[in-house]
């Protein structure tokens, strides 16, 4: 049995780089950018108009001049006005291209305007006042954009400001999500006394779509030979299979033997953790990973959270974040010898302290509370008792 810290060593050598795609732009939101995006002119492209007003030349307001005749009105997209006198000023829009003879915006709230004439009521004037400057923000071939992120609403307006009409994104792996269990039956079907529902499965599913992952689902029965001859189909066309179940020491998991008959090579198998100790991890030699979690729906649902989406996003190429901690509320403690992930509640105190508030459960196939806490508390093996105020790490499975 080894510890956390070796199975997520483990599994993070195993990161592969499934190559790049190009998709249309407005389709990329949720999956993760695989090329710097680049100016591809200045921008603003232009010396652009921020409030609207009057347009004139600074000189004016240096020779005490407060009163100004309307040349043109200018709308955003007009060709540029210029004036000739000094005396002159462009009625313009926000947005509008600033004309080549004037420097300083005066805003309709600074002004009062009757026939023609616009008169200052105000005196604060300064030189290049509402003007955002041509290639203030980027200049062309200029990165506005950083490879190695999640595409976001941001990015997509970005994209299609630089003119991006297609996208190169990474690849997602193809998934297959795997139950198993003569005890479990669909949702829709009505359980006899000694069957339950299936739910992990469309609990990795669910995990899988908010990462922008579609993943294929199949249930296998508890039969040796069905289970082998799934199992053999499923690695030879998925690049990872999420299993949930079916991998203990109970005379009818046959998913182990499956795995070793169809030469999955074992990474590990257990880890120093509850829930989730009999986790199995493993490779084949076409290099599809197998990630087979305990039955427990707790247990699933932490090892994909703890183990199965640091390795996608170390597979995509994002980012490491650095790690949240939570100080404990309450005194807290667990007696086996193994490292706990405990259920909690998080809340931000007045002073901006993120507390940590145990919600007991009934063990790992408890999933009610699941709904009920945001996040996990890794606790240390090496401990029993916890008390309230101390900082332990905490992985968010909801906002907070």
């Amino acid at each position: 049995m080894i510890t956390v810290e070796e199975a997520e060593k483990i599994i993070l050598a195993q990161i592969k780089d499934y190559g790049t795609e190009a998709v249309p732009f407005e389709q990329a939101l949720g999956h993760v950018l695989s090329e710097d995006l680049k100016a591809d002119r200045d921008l603003p492209p232009y010396n652009r108009v921020t409030m609207d007003g009057i347009a004139i030349a600074y000189k004016a307001i240096e020779q005490g001049i407060s009163t100004f005749t309307i040349k043109a009105t200018q709308a955003a997209g007009d060709k540029p006005v210029d004036i000739e006198e000094a005396r002159e000023c462009v009625e313009i829009m926000t947005g509008a291209a600033l004309p080549s003879t004037v420097d300083t915006i005066i805003r309709y709230e600074d002004l009062e305007i009757k026939e023609g004439v616009a008169r200052l009521i105000v005196t604060n004037i300064k030189q290049g006042q509402n003007i955002h400057q041509k290639a203030k923000d980027k200049k062309k071939g200029d990165v506005v954009a950083a490879a190695n992120q999640y595409v976001t609403p941001a990015i997509i307006s970005l994209a299609s400001s630089v003119g991006k009409v297609e996208l190169f994104v990474k690849k997602l792996p193809k998934m297959m999500i795997i139950s198993s269990g003569d005890e479990l039956v669909d949702v829709a079907d009505n359980p006899s006394t000694y069957q339950i529902r299936r739910s992990n499965n469309y609990t990795i599913k669910a995990i899988l779509k908010q990462q922008g992952l579609e993943a294929d689902m199949l249930h296998i029965p508890d039969d040796p030979e069905v289970t082998k001859q799934q199992i053999a189909h499923c690695l030879q066309k998925y690049d990872v299979i999420l299993l949930s179940g079916g991998i203990s020491m109970g005379k009818f998991d046959y998913i182990p033997q499956a795995l070793e008959d169809m030469a999955v090579n074992k990474l590990f198998y257990k880890v120093q953790q509850r829930p989730g100790k009999p986790f199995w991890f493993g490779k084949h030699d076409n290099g599809t990973l197998v990630f087979a979690f305990p039955g427990n729906p707790v247990a699933t649902f932490m090892c994909m959270h703890r183990y199965f989406l640091l390795w996608l996003k170390a597979t995509l190429g994002l980012p490491a974040k650095q790690p949240v901690y939570a100080q404990l509320a309450n005194d807290y403690t667990f007696l086996p010898l193994l490292k706990y992930f405990l259920q909690v509640k998080l809340n931000f105190t007045a002073q901006g302290i993120l507390l940590a508030t145990p919600i007991e459960g009934n063990g790992s196939g408890d999933f009610v509370n699941l709904a009920d806490t945001d996040a996990f508390m890794e606790l240390p093996l090496e401990r029993n008792d916890f008390k309230a105020g101390e900082v332990f790490k905490v992985h968010l499975f909801k906002s907070v």
